[in-house]
């Protein structure tokens, strides 16, 4: 019986549905679309910023992210707003609108930023500079921390014309520092963040706050151009505090407007009578006094002052012993868990110069009675002693004469309620700093600025402001010699021209063939 034959019948082809095929491709794009969009919305609202410069030049200083964060702009009842009026010219434009961009976006809607070119914008910058009284159109930053609608420009009886106290001009020339080389002014850094910070924080307070130098028992001499006087004034310029002289002789109150005493490098000794007037101030709420003492020597009135608030600087030179020989640059660690020092805790320093040790008396009884709170700020690392007999050669540690450590290179001291919040911000307080050479810019270290910085904050209140500070980019020069100029020349010119050439002719003839 034959097999049967397969069925070779062939089957007919389906008709193409084209309205399906057609439906379904809208409905993938309609689709695509719309995980796009919801895509660039997430991205839009939800995103992390990253500074992958070596040393995060993009990154806002933690003294400026607390102070963006702080009653001082989250409580106000406008945003501040700045209006940044660069020319896209401008050597620092991409810069400083790097760095206000991200003062904007820290600030969680406290700060609202516009950007003007004032050769593109020639409308816009015509009314700004007839709302702000501006003649002269230069690259400037404009902030406005109005809380009302009062103007802008105040005229005062004798017509003369000036900026409302809560608007501040912050000139870009004003951001760099300059140095002469070969009898050229050029720019050796950047420091757009000192300013920003310094003239937002004075456009919200309306005007700067006062320290008084006491002048006639200070070395700190304001017409020698080597005195540290110079650079601690700058410092404290950068928080908005403004070091005034003040003579103590003949004064039976300090002034009412003055935020703190500074006590720097005393060269004469204290009366009974002005001694008294310290302690008057001192009594009262809110004092604030900044000691920096002269290893050298610290007048013995003085001294005893010092001493009644738990904080002592004795009479010796910090030094130690390595290898080489004797080491005269005193090197210390911050204390941990004291806040407004909480950035640089466990860090270590170096005080150049001359340095005395200080006897804290911490949880003293006497102390406690009194309400009186000292604290030691920096240690000084193991190895390093207090010398009583230092220059008269042979120096030695001695157990007798010498002070051995533990010790501290600087100390805070409170009085009053400072643990409770309800009357914290009553409370005097006090710093001192057993050396003055920190501030000489020979020995000047990032970390005894901030110390200061963040210090002199403290004292006068402004605790927000404390942190690690905005840091100076320097600019690099590259030395290149000809050769190694010429070889970078013929590798832009010629070389990698001609990859791409080849590569191109490569890629060309793949598919060709």
């Amino acid at each position: 019986m034959p097999e049967d034959s397969p069925d070779t019948t062939a089957k007919p082809a389906r008709p193409l549905n084209r309205l399906g095929i057609g439906t379904l491709s809208v409905l993938q794009t309609v689709l695509l679309g719309f995980a796009l969009l919801a895509l660039n919305y997430l991205a839009f609202h939800h995103y992390q910023r990253a500074d992958l410069s070596r040393s995060g030049d993009y990154s806002l200083s933690s003294a400026t992210r607390n102070y963006l964060a702080s009653p001082a702009l989250k409580e106000r009842p406008r945003p501040v707003k700045w209006i940044m009026a660069f020319r896209r010219t401008s050597p620092f434009y991409e810069r400083v609108r790097a760095l206000a961009e991200e003062y904007a976006r820290l600030s969680m809607g406290s700060i609202t930023l516009e950007v003007v070119d004032p050769l593109r914008s020639p409308d816009r910058m015509q009314e700004i500079t007839a709302a702000y009284g501006l003649t002269l159109v230069r690259d400037l930053m404009i902030l406005d921390a109005r809380k009302d609608d009062s103007p802008a420009i105040r005229e005062d009886e004798n017509q003369v014309k000036s900026l409302n106290p809560n608007v501040k001009l912050v000139i870009g020339e004003d951001m760099a520092t300059y140095a002469t080389a070969d009898g050229k002014r050029k720019v050796s850094g950047f420091q757009g963040e000192d300013a920003l910070t310094a003239r937002l924080v004075e456009a919200i307070e309306g005007k700067p706050m006062k320290m008084a130098l006491i002048a006639d028992k200070s070395r700190f001499n304001a017409e020698d151009p080597a005195s540290p006087r110079k650079p601690l004034e700058e410092k404290l310029r950068f928080q908005n505090i403004e070091l005034t002289d003040l003579r103590i002789a003949g004064l039976n109150e300090v002034p009412a407007d003055i935020s703190g005493l500074v006590i720097a490098a005393p060269k004469y000794d204290f009366s009974d009578e002005e001694i008294a007037v310290l302690e008057r101030y001192w009594n009262r709420p809110r004092a604030a006094l900044l000691v920096l003492t002269d290893p050298s020597g610290v007048p013995s009135k003085l001294r005893a002052f010092l001493r009644s608030n738990g904080i002592t600087p004795r009479q010796d030179r910090v030094i130690g012993q390595s290898k080489n020989g004797l080491v005269t640059t005193a090197s210390g660690i911050f204390t941990q868990g004291v806040d407004f020092l909480s950035d640089l805790a466990g860090q270590t320093t170096e005080f150049g110069g001359a340095s005395a040790s200080i006897d804290v008396r911490e949880n003293a009884e006497d102390l406690l009675k009194r309400r009186i709170y000292p604290i030691g700020l920096v240690t000084a690392t193991e190895g390093f002693w207090g010398e009583t007999k230092f220059g008269k050669g042979g120096e030695s540690f001695d157990e007798i004469e010498d002070q051995k450590g533990p010790f501290f290179l600087a100390a805070c001291s409170t009085r009053g309620a400072e643990s409770d919040d309800r009357f914290a911000a009553d409370s005097s307080r006090m710093l001192v700093i057993s050396n003055t050479d920190f501030l000489d810019p020979r020995h000047q270290r990032a970390e005894n600025l901030d110390l200061l910085a963040s210090g002199v904050n403290w004292l006068v209140g402004r605790e927000s402001l404390a942190g690690i500070g905005p840091r100076t980019l320097g600019t690099y020069k590259l030395p290149l010699l000809d050769a190694q100029v010429s070889f970078i020349n013929r590798v832009n010119l010629f070389f990698l021209p001609a990859a791409l050439l080849l590569i191109g002719a490569f890629v060309w003839s793949s598919r060709r063939a």
